[in-house]
């Protein structure tokens, strides 16, 4: 920090009342706003912490301060002076020595647990985690740096083999490999879209029959007999990438599963909750076949399905999240079928995203479909991947759902040509 007063942003403290639980929120992306907005709700006080001086979420939490998140001694300094009970870590680069010199203390707790928060940079080291120390079924995988490597794990497990970066999301960079020709530009494809600034890596996998891709929302919070696990009715994703780039992700709730799917899912999701440790959140991506059940990554931050659950659920996966990470009882009833398209962009990093003129009149043509709702997201700075636009509804069923969001999204990405 470059000074304790000059750092404070914002500040809306009341002297009177009663002591409010401080919440320092690592990183204030917009994302995190239904968040923070919960936690307020439930008498907290929540700080912003980011490198940003004006960053998306400094204009509701109660204070924020500009730090390096990256920097440990800056970020070690700034928690012992704001001396938070919780830590939320909801950024993808923090100092993880600062954040277990603040969980040494004993009064700050993290969310999730330190385990989580570093293992939620290294997503080699979730897999091994899952796969190799918890034994959770899933496909035979391998990593590997180089186009040689690949190419030596290929002709040691065969093919055909799934391909992806290991710092990669929302389904992009896939590949199939079924003969030796596809090697090189599987691995091109996988770096092309990698997330992550180190050296890339790409995780191969022997290729395993499915019928879907899940995602179960776990809350883990501390109960009155210990720690307790809620879950969210399954929901099932798919990605498609248009031909000029542009990605859209669906999601619908619930996903019908077989009661013995269902158990499944619910014993690999607890046993890796329990793993990582703290409390909050956790979405566990799951490949389902029929009654089986394989483990495919964790995310501690999986804020794009939590977004269904704005509709579809009593309590949205935010309010379940602030009232995990509160200690507070939780219940994760759906109370309708829901669908969502959320619509990314590939644009190059520093362009502008511009809406058209009438974006009113194409917000409202949207809304137009029964039982929808919008969300157009602002943005801090350009990213290559940015998240653009939420198309939600509801419906009798899921069908029906999926259907009213399809004619949403349509409308809705006249805003980005």
């Amino acid at each position: 920090m470059n000074g304790e007063a000059g750092e404070l942003a914002t500040e809306r403290l009341s002297v009177d009342g009663p002591s409010r639980t401080r919440v320092a929120l690592l990183g204030s992306g917009d994302l995190s706003r239904e968040l923070v907005t919960a936690l307020q709700r439930l008498g907290a006080e929540v700080i912003a912490v980011d490198r940003y001086a004006d960053g998306a979420l400094h204009g509701i939490v109660d204070r924020s301060v500009v730090v390096d998140l990256g920097d440990n001694d800056e970020l070690a300094a700034a928690i012992r002076w704001l001396q938070p009970k919780f830590v939320v870590v909801a950024s993808e680069v923090v100092a993880t020595d600062a954040l277990t010199a603040a969980a040494d203390t004993g009064f700050t707790q993290l969310v999730p647990g330190i385990r989580g928060a570093r293992l939620a940079a290294d997503p080699e080291g979730m897999r091994r985690l899952a796969s190799e120390e918890l034994g959770l079924p899933s496909a035979p995988y391998w990593f590997a740096g180089s186009v040689e490597e690949l190419r030596e794990v290929a002709q040691r497990a065969g093919y055909p083999m799934s391909v992806k970066p290991v710092g990669g999301s929302l389904g992009e960079g896939r590949s199939v490999m079924v003969r030796d020709s596809d090697i090189e530009p599987a691995w091109q494809r996988a770096v092309a879209a990698s997330a992550s600034e180190t050296p890339p890596r790409v995780l191969a996998e022997t290729v395993v029959e499915f019928d879907s891709e899940v995602t179960l929302l776990a809350v883990h919070r501390d109960g009155l007999d210990g720690p307790a696990l809620d879950f969210c009715a399954p929901i099932g994703h798919r990605s498609v990438e248009e031909p000029n780039g542009q990605l859209t992700v669906e999601f619908w709730q619930p996903h019908p599963m077989s009661a013995v799917a269902l158990d499944a899912a619910k014993s690999i999701a607890a046993r890796v909750a329990r793993a990582l440790g703290g409390r909050g959140l956790f979405g566990v991506e799951l490949l389902v076949y029929g009654d089986e059940v394989y483990f495919a990554g964790v995310n501690v931050r999986p804020y794009d399905a939590t977004l269904l659950t704005l509709r579809t659920q009593r309590l949205s996966g935010f309010e379940l999240q602030a009232r995990g990470i509160l200690g507070l009882a939780t219940d994760a009833i759906m109370v309708s079928p829901g669908a969502a398209r959320l619509i990314y962009s590939r644009r190059r990093v520093g362009t502008a995203v511009e809406t058209t003129p009438d974006s009113v009149a194409v917000v409202a043509d949207a809304l137009s479909v029964t039982e929808s709702d919008v969300v157009v997201f602002s943005h801090h700075e350009g990213h290559p991947r940015r998240r653009l636009g939420l198309a939600l509804a509801t419906g009798p069923d899921v069908a029906v759902s999926r259907d009213r969001a399809a004619q949403v999204a349509t409308v809705l990405g006249k805003l980005w040509p």
